[in-house]
């Protein structure tokens, strides 16, 4: 399997050359030496995702939603490779990655798909005389920064909802556990998604997480890891602040936002994170989202 960075529809080497050891948890045996993403490549795969989003964005709902089914359909063909593989990268039993995790990640996607062409606006009644109406747009490119410990099952969580929705997006996976995001990468470009919409790229959070996350070119930056990296994350200087998602795993989140000093509680999913998670979004929500309906 390809174990180099994906961006544009191509599998690349690092700009910098540089490879990550990806270690068997079993064992601490060497799996594979997958390229490293870092500033430069992240610079790369949102420059081609740019490039992607107004042909994606353009795209008929119905014929996202197609190529999403599609994808569901191709991972469950490949069910038996994917858990192993997840098995082999994470640890998880067997049992878990063929009944749980692999299953779960064609349902995901086979969800968003099936909403794709049902995400509408609404016209607002007013008083007589005038018309009021919400239309609702993609954002644009939407970064994804994920942790170690479901990579597979976080990939549909993460890129399902924005796909569906017309954006396109760059994904970091985790550097622990980067296998079966790269496996994944090679059954998109198979399944016919247009080169740019979806860019996956390993990589270590302080270089490549780092600069996906203060990235003037995301529209979009959703989170899911430990609460420093979350704050880090979200609190960097940019040139134009976009609208973050950052995934609650304790029973009670709090989340707060600069300038005010109140906390807002938000309902939590347990210790775990699963696809019942819900959202804080610290600044006000943007006109014409999109992405991350979940």
């Amino acid at each position: 399997m390809q174990t180099r960075l994906y961006i544009g529809g191509e599998f690349v080497d690092g700009l910098a050359g540089g490879t990550i050891e990806v270690i068997n948890p079993a064992d601490g045996t060497v799996l594979a030496l997958v390229a490293e993403a870092r500033a430069e490549d992240i610079d790369r795969a949102v420059q081609a995702a740019q490039q992607a989003f107004p042909g994606w964005a353009a795209t008929p709902a119905a014929d996202r939603g197609r190529l999403l089914l599609a994808l569901a359909d191709a991972i469950e063909a490949n069910a038996a490779d994917l858990a192993r593989l997840e098995s082999l990268d994470t640890g998880h039993p067997i049992r878990d990655t063929s009944r749980l995790d692999v299953p779960r990640t064609a349902a995901a996607y086979r969800y968003f798909g099936g909403i794709a062409d049902k995400h509408e606006g609404s016209v607002v009644p007013v008083e007589r005389g005038f018309l009021n109406y919400v239309l609702r747009e993609p954002l644009g490119v939407a970064g994804s920064i994920v942790p170690w410990n479901f990579p597979l099952m976080f990939t549909s969580w993460k890129l399902g909802p924005a796909l569906a929705a017309g954006n396109t997006t760059v994904l970091k996976a985790a550097e622990l556990t980067p296998m079966s995001s790269l496996r994944l990468a090679e059954i998109i470009a198979e399944t016919g998604f247009p080169p740019g919409v979806v860019n996956i790229v390993p990589g270590y959070g302080h270089t490549a997480g780092a600069r996906l996350a203060e990235h003037p070119g995301v529209a979009k930056l959703s989170f899911t890891g430990s609460t420093q990296t979350g704050r880090s994350s979200t609190t960097r200087d940019r040139p134009a602040s976009p609208v973050p998602g950052c995934c609650c795993t304790s029973r009670s989140p709090m989340s707060s936002s600069a300038p005010s000093s109140a906390s807002l509680p938000v309902s939590g999913s347990g210790p775990r994170s699963t696809p019942r998670r819900r959202w804080a979004r610290s600044p006000p929500p943007r006109t014409g989202t999109g992405c991350w309906t979940t």
